[in-house]
């Protein structure tokens, strides 16, 4: 018996299944963009604030 051909297959090299929903050079996160930090809290403090709304 050849012990070299029983089994499962082998896996695939190191590459992702999926793509990622925030991968860098999307739409959603281009390259070189960072969000300004006031807007990033402006953000913050509204998901906040709805929050505490929402209780």
């Amino acid at each position: 018996m050849d012990y070299g051909k029983a089994g499962m297959a082998p896996k695939g090299k190191n590459t992702r299944r999926y793509a990622e929903h925030n991968a860098k050079g999307t739409e959603r996160n281009p390259f070189g963009a960072a969000a300004p930090k006031a807007e990033l809290l402006a953000r913050m403090k509204a998901a906040a604030e709805a929050k505490k709304a929402t209780k």
